[in-house]
C-alpha cells in the first residue's frame, strides 16, 4: 500500500481523541482523515469520506465500538482498530470483525514510545487485512469468457449509495448502439425516480434511459430504471428479448426494488448469457442475485473498493465468490464492451 494511510480516530473523550491525533500525525505512516465521538459518527463518516483504517473506542454511548465494527468492517469493507481499557472486550471485538484489538494505552502512563508502538500495531494490522481489492489488474490481465462460450442477451445493472455517478460514468463508456437491453435497479426515495430518469437521458446522451413499465418489451441499446417502490423483474423472453414486468411484492431486506429481485429474474431466464454489474452502495442487496447469475453460468462484474462511495454491496458478492471480475468503475463500461463485443 502506497503513500500515507487515512485514519479515523473515534472516542468519546477530547482529550483521547487529541493524544490519538498527536501520535498519528507524528508517525510518517499516517494521515488523521478525521475525529468523531461515538460510532454512529463513525459510520456516516465512513459513508461519506474513503478512509483506510479506523481507530476506535470500544465504549462509547449512542453506538459502541462494537456496533460500529460490524457495519464498518463487514459493510463498508474498512478495517477496524478497537481498544478498551479491559481485555475482556476483545471477544466481542473478534466477533465483531475488528483486525485488531489493542488494550487502551493509560493517560497516565502516557508517553511517545507507548504510542509510536500503537500507530505501529495499526500499520501491521491494515497491512494483514485482506485484500478484496483488484484496482490494479488491466482488462488483458483477466480472464474473459470466449464469443463462443458467452453470447450475452441481458445487461443488469444494481446499485444504491453513490450509484447514480457511478452508473453514469458506466453509461457514457458503452457509448451509442450498445447491442443489448439494459435493466437497472437503484435504491430511490419515492418521488425521485422520474428526476433521475430525466437526469441521466441529459448527462448520457449517447443512450436513452426510462423508468421501466409493466408489460414493456425491453429493447437493445436503451436503460430501464426500476421505479421508486417497485420490483423489477423479468416476467418471460419473447425472441431473445425481456418483458418486464413490476412487481410491488413486499421489500427484500425492507428494499423496493430489490438488486437481488432483478438479478435472480435475469439468471432464471438467461442462464449463462446473462452479464450483471454491481456497483457501489450499503448493505448486501445484490450479492445474492450475483451468486445467482454466476450459478447459472452467467457473468458478474463487482466495483471496485478503490472507486466505491460504500464497499458494501460490491464486498459482500465478492465475499460470497459472486464477482467474476473486480474492477473500478472507470474500467467497467470497457469490461462490458468487450464481453460483449
Amino acid at each position: 500500500m502506497s503513500g500515507k494511510l487515512k485514519v479515523l480516530i473515534v472516542d468519546d473523550s477530547a482529550i483521547t481523541r487529541g493524544l490519538f491525533e498527536k501520535a498519528f500525525k507524528a508517525s510518517t505512516n499516517f494521515e488523521v482523515a478525521g475525529l468523531v465521538s461515538n460510532g454512529r459518527k463513525a459510520v456516516d463518516f465512513c459513508k461519506q469520506t474513503a478512509v483506510d483504517v479506523v481507530v476506535c473506542d470500544s465504549d462509547m454511548p449512542e453506538m459502541d465500538g462494537v456496533e460500529a465494527t460490524k457495519i464498518i468492517s463487514a459493510e463498508l469493507g474498512v478495517p477496524v482498530v478497537l481498544y478498551s481499557d479491559s481485555t475482556a472486550a476483545k471477544a466481542k471485538a473478534d466477533a465483531a470483525g475488528a483486525a485488531l484489538f489493542l488494550k487502551k494505552p493509560s493517560l497516565l502512563s502516557y508517553n511517545a514510545d507507548i504510542m509510536r508502538e500503537f500507530t505501529e500495531n495499526v500499520r501491521r494490522a491494515v497491512s494483514a487485512a485482506p485484500k478484496t481489492t483488484h484496482s490494479q489488474l488491466s482488462l488483458s490481465d483477466i480472464d474473459i469468457p470466449s464469443k463462443e462460450g458467452s453470447g450475452f442477451k441481458i445487461l443488469c445493472i444494481g446499485a444504491s449509495t453513490g450509484g447514480p455517478s457511478a452508473v453514469q460514468e458506466v453509461l457514457l463508456g458503452l457509448g451509442e448502439n450498445f447491442p443489448l437491453p439494459v435493466l437497472y435497479a437503484q435504491h430511490l426515495d419515492i418521488g425521485a425516480d422520474e428526476k433521475m430518469a430525466a437526469w441521466f437521458n441529459e448527462t448520457c446522451p449517447n443512450i436513452p434511459v426510462t423508468l421501466a413499465k409493466n408489460g414493456e418489451l425491453a429493447e437493445p441499446g436503451h436503460v430501464y430504471l426500476a421505479p421508486a417502490d417497485t420490483h423489477l423483474v423479468i416476467d418471460y423472453v419473447k425472441n431473445g428479448l425481456p418483458m418486464l414486468h413490476l412487481s410491488d411484492e413486499p421489500p427484500e431486506r425492507f428494499l423496493r426494488p430489490a438488486v437481488n429481485k432483478l438479478f435472480r429474474s435475469a439468471a432464471k431466464h438467461y442462464k449463462q448469457q446473462c452479464l450483471a454489474v454491481l456497483m457501489t452502495g450499503m448493505g448486501r442487496d445484490g450479492a445474492e442475485g450475483c451468486k445467482a447469475i454466476v450459478d447459472a453460468g452467467g457473468y458478474t462484474i463487482c466495483e471496485d473498493k478503490s472507486t466505491c462511495t460504500v464497499f458494501g454491496m460490491p464486498a459482500a458478492a465478492i465475499e460470497m465468490g459472486a464477482a467474476k471480475m473486480i474492477l473500478p468503475r472507470t474500467k467497467v463500461a470497457e469490461a462490458v464492451l468487450k464481453l460483449v463485443q
